[in-house]
């Protein structure tokens, strides 16, 4: 266990991830997360100063630009916040001699292999938010020091923008719905994604067998469509009285073209970090007993 009092900043902490990861990180020392209007990625110079500042023992990169289709309207918004501020961030930990936590996405991928990718598999994105995540991804790279990227896939939880969360708010409002099956991923809860990266800071930290720097995937195991997804949340959830119908892409429209096969081999950083291996099942009904508890104590307390 390494020692509690280390210093950690955490960069977007609001975001699916960054909110869970509040929660794990915590008992790996102090934990530092200012927001926005303190540490903006578009204004290079405020990332620069936060790590210089306070000098951490880590820094944990949350925030990204997400939005697929939005990136497509806004190349040069996406690629600062995706590419330039990782750069700067990997400059800044290695002058203070700080480990570097980023997380990257299965949109580096074009889609077109039939194996579940790792990480000797060659970027070859199909969309300019997967071009950004890339380029942020060699840029870390070409600057060196101590650095892991985790790369994640079909993030979901109860904040933000996702699917998961709005499957769910269709189903109180349709009882039909249309979801493309033609696209192959492994859906990630937020919240184990924070807790497995816990794990992985906290050997990070611990310095001792230490695994070394680079890329790791990190998801569950299996994989399935969004339309498979989108059943399963039913299941899930009790809407047995929402019909799900299947579609390709091309019937669904989209700024953004999506790859058609993602899914990640992450036996590397398991093997690395002592992580085991959780299906995406499992995953998504611990993330529905937590929003069962939580909404039951929201009724508790009126």
């Amino acid at each position: 266990m390494p020692d509690a009092t280390a210093s950690v900043l955490l960069l977007g902490a609001t975001g699916q991830v960054g909110h869970a990861l509040r929660r794990t990180l915590a008992p790996l020392g102090a934990v530092h997360a200012p927001d926005r209007p303190a540490v903006d990625l578009t204004d290079l110079a405020s990332v620069r100063a936060a790590v210089r500042e306070l000098g951490p023992d880590l820094v944990v990169n949350a925030a990204a630009y997400t939005d697929v289709d939005g990136a497509e309207e806004e190349p040069a918004r996406a690629a600062r916040i995706n590419a330039e501020a990782p750069r700067v961030l990997a400059e800044a930990a290695r002058a203070v001699g700080a480990w570097l936590v980023h997380y990257s996405t299965d949109y580096v991928f074009d889609g077109t292999k039939r194996a579940p990718y790792t990480e000797a598999d060659a970027p070859s994105p199909i969309s300019v938010y997967g071009r950004t995540k890339r380029d942020g991804e060699k840029a870390i790279r070409t600057v060196g020091g101590r650095h892991v990227i985790l790369r994640t896939s079909w993030v979901y939880s109860r904040r933000r923008s996702n699917f998961v969360r709005t499957m769910l708010r269709l189903a109180g409002e349709n009882d039909r719905l249309t979801v493309v099956d033609d696209q192959i991923g492994v859906p990630t809860w937020a919240g184990w994604c924070a807790e497995a990266t816990a794990s992985v800071c906290e050997r990070l930290l611990a310095g001792d067998d230490m695994p070394e720097a680079g890329c790791y995937h990190l998801a569950g195991t299996g994989q399935t469509s969004w339309y498979g997804l989108a059943r399963a949340v039913f299941a899930q959830f009790g809407h047995t009285d929402v019909t799900v119908e299947p579609v390709s892409s091309g019937e669904y429209e989209t700024a953004a073209p999506r790859p058609a096969y993602t899914v990640l081999d992450s036996s590397r950083a398991r093997a690395a970090f002592d992580l085991p291996a959780v299906p995406w099942t499992a995953q998504l009904a611990r993330f529905h007993k937590r929003v069962r508890t939580a909404d039951g104590e929201r009724v508790a307390r009126g």
